[in-house]
């Protein structure tokens, strides 16, 4: 009896003809939403410079006037009706991938990384690009146009308080991780969303894509797709790259989802499909940099990539605060090629520290990888804590941190300190906590090396015995026809006004939206509906995961045979990783100069000196900063004519020189506080009273902060009982 009660009720035959009709109907609005579909891409693709920005943009600068012209574009968002901009804030510059679909993802909606920035009274730039390329431009030649972008951004706005702050989505993430190492000069915090950055990390049956270069012995492939589009790369082959990560997606839950849902989702979807059907092209030079240099040689975390005059892109040589906002929900990023870089370029948190690196990341804990710069609740949470929070951000000590958000809730101490709905606090990390996300052990680090081995020696293969005959035989013709016929502009064709076969669509939608029936909601054959659904998606999952088992085991059995090893000048018995950035001299003398430097002057300065010294020593007890604190401090700032004087960038630099003295030699730093204050005691007072204010602000501090409170009352020459710390709430401290 218990089973029968969980089958499916009978359909009656009412209920059965009402499903007919009604699934007729939907199938018929189905095949009307791709004919509107095919006509949306057909008149995206005619546009002169196509993107789906729901902000209306003016141009600043075009990369095609540059001495070396690119495809990209600068343009300043223009806020909308009752958005009110602040001068006085970092810009914000919004930097869209070019990985097969067209720009402006970043501005998709309302609720997107320019909607926050602007929410918060920030100026917003995009930098976006054409659909085809500039004939001969390579990576290199976009980075450099990205650095006279910024140089443009800079000189619009000189009373900002700090340099712009970059949003770098996916591809653009690493994009503009390269210009910053270059022209660290030029940028205030780096977000980097979803972006690769070690992209031979992963976790052992969860991360299939990094060994697709291997299984296809390497980037000759990419040469080969070049040469057949007349060195041109369709941008649509790196869009079916994506799309066969999820073939349930793909092939059916993407379309049956409309179909179910067709009285609600078409525009969605409509929406949706104008990016992601928006393709691009990039020179096959391009291309094959990305290949060569990243996804298969993984030579950027290891410093091992040139710019064009010969200087080394080393990525500890970026100054600003690095945020990477990666989601464990991610197969094409997924954490690991997020982070792992941070364990190619540093041994341990005071490596960091002595390069004088703020890292700080936040790991999603399900949304995919689009989601990440296209989900509207990632925008209201996530981006906006960033957009709002920049500065706190710009002026965090060295070291690595996890940025938690918690939500504000009724019962949080110091409400009216908090932007949003969420609190944001900046906890301390180590090298352990990105190792426990999983990552890489020698023996999976030296069969990625021996595949980087093979790429090279079967592209100069190719190059030598192949490219030759293909080039010959491929003209710009031929390959535009290919390009045509690639398989996902097809089914634009198919759905298109050219289709005889679908002419009667237009007219037959019109009548079933004047008809529409829809099936009742306990229609017993929508539940089996469902059920069929998910059983075809169930059937696609276990299709996707034996693939990836079988590639995943065939390339470890391939590159991991020590001959093999062997015979592409690979050790198998290293005891070091084969890609790692090198230990500089240069560095390591810089830094024991900067260290005397350093302890000099502990004992040099004033009050400002004393106040942030001590600040920061009481709060290192808790190994985590919060918004309030910082908030706190930004009101106590503003109030007062002599504290506006310093500009954030003083502030920042202060507060980093006194947190290197304490890293340096706590001790010494703290016995010199006393001979930075003032000599009247009411001054004291109102320096404690101030750390003080700024500890509770962030809720009742524990045991350690309120001693460490006592030790420096007294080294204020104040009494224990000027620092009792109130309970909860921020009421004030008697």
């Amino acid at each position: 009896m218990a089973q029968s009660r969980d089958l499916p009720a009978f359909p009656s035959p009412a209920a059965a003809a009402g499903y007919w009709v009604d699934a007729w109907q939907r199938s018929v609005l189905f095949l009307d939403v791709m004919r509107r579909r095919a006509a949306q891409y057909e008149a995206h693709a005619a546009e002169v410079a196509p993107n789906v920005l729901d902000y209306h943009a003016e141009l600043v600068l075009d990369g095609r006037t540059l001495p070396k012209p690119v495809n990209y574009l600068l343009a300043r968002i223009v806020p909308p009706e009752g958005v009110a901009i602040d001068r006085r804030k970092r810009p914000f510059v919004i930097v869209d991938p070019r990985a097969g679909h067209g720009p402006g993802i970043g501005g998709f909606k309302a609720d997107s990384e320019i909607g926050v920035a602007m929410k918060a009274g920030h100026p917003a730039y995009f930098i976006g690009f054409l659909p085809d390329p500039q004939p001969g431009q390579t990576i290199l030649d976009v980075a450099a146009a990205e650095a006279v972008f910024l140089e443009a951004v800079i000189a619009r706005h000189p009373e900002a308080e700090g340099k712009p702050c970059v949003v770098g989505n996916c591809q653009a993430g690493w994009a503009m991780m390269i210009v910053n190492a270059l022209r660290p000069e030029l940028f205030g915090p780096i977000i980097v969303a979803g972006s690769p950055l070690s992209y031979w990390a992963g976790v052992r049956g969860q991360n299939p894509m990094r060994y697709s270069g291997g299984l296809m012995g390497g980037s000759w492939m990419t040469a080969l797709v070049g040469d057949l589009g007349a060195g041109i790369f369709d941008g649509a082959a790196l869009v079916q790259n994506f799309e066969a990560q999820n073939p349930a997606n793909t092939l059916w839950t993407k379309q049956y989802n409309l179909w179910s849902k067709i009285d609600t989702e078409p525009e969605r979807y409509l929406d949706f499909e104008k990016w992601w059907g928006g393709h691009i092209t990039l020179n096959a030079e391009e291309m094959q940099w990305i290949v060569d240099e990243l996804f298969v040689g993984n030579h950027l975390a290891a410093g091992d990539i040139r710019a064009a005059d010969g200087t080394a892109v080393d990525l500890r040589s970026i100054r600003s605060p690095i945020v990477v906002f990666c989601s464990k929900g991610d197969n094409i990023t997924p954490p690991q090629q997020a982070l792992d870089w941070i364990l190619d370029l540093y041994h341990s948190e005071d490596d960091i520290r002595a390069w004088g690196q703020t890292i700080v990341y936040t790991v999603h804990e399900h949304v995919g990888h689009l989601g990440i710069f296209v989900s509207g609740g990632v925008a209201k949470k996530e981006h906006d804590e960033f957009a709002s929070n920049i500065d706190l951000i710009d002026v965090l000590p060295p070291g690595l941190y996890e940025a938690v958000l918690t939500p504000k809730g009724e019962a949080v101490d110091n409400p009216g300190l908090v932007t949003g709905e969420w609190v944001m606090r900046c906890e301390a990390r180590t090298l352990g906590d990105i190792r426990a996300l999983g990552c890489n052990d020698l023996a999976d680090e030296r069969k990625f090396a021996a595949a980087a081995r093979a790429s090279e020696i079967n592209l100069a293969l190719y190059r030598t015995f192949v490219q030759p005959a293909v080039r010959a035989m491929v003209t710009p013709p031929l390959a535009e026809a290919m390009r045509r016929m690639h398989p996902l502009r097809i089914s634009y064709e198919f759905f298109g006004p050219r289709n005889p076969w679908l002419a009667w669509v237009d007219a037959a939608a019109e009548h079933v939206r004047a008809t529409r029936r829809p099936s009742e909601a306990g229609n017993p054959l929508l539940a089996a509906q469902s059920a069929l659904s998910q059983q075809i998606v169930d059937g696609f999952e276990a299709y996707r995961r034996s693939v990836e088992r079988l590639s995943e085991d065939t390339f470890h059995a391939i590159y991991g045979t020590p001959a093999l090893q062997a015979a592409l000048g690979i050790d198998p018995e290293a005891a070091e990783p084969p890609r790692k950035a090198p230990r500089s001299e240069l560095h390591k003398a810089l830094v024991e100069r900067r260290t005397e430097q350093l302890r000099t002057a502990m004992t040099e300065g004033g009050l400002p000196e004393a106040l942030v010294r001590s600040l920061l020593w009481v709060g290192m007890a808790r190994r985590t900063v919060d918004e309030r604190g910082f908030a706190a401090i930004t009101r106590l700032r503003d109030a007062h004519e002599a504290n506006r004087r310093m500009s954030l960038a003083d502030f920042k630099a202060l507060v980093r020189d006194q947190y290197q003295m304490l890293m340096i030699d706590e001790e010494a730093a703290l016995d010199a506080i006393p001979a930075l204050l003032p000599d009247a005691l009411d001054d004291r007072r109102e320096a404690l009273a101030t750390i003080r204010g700024i500890i509770e602000a962030s809720g009742a501090p524990g045991d350690a902060p309120a001693a460490r409170l006592q030790r420096v009352s007294a080294l204020f020459g104040l009494g224990p009982e000027l620092v009792t710390l109130a309970p909860s709430s921020g009421r004030k401290a008697s």
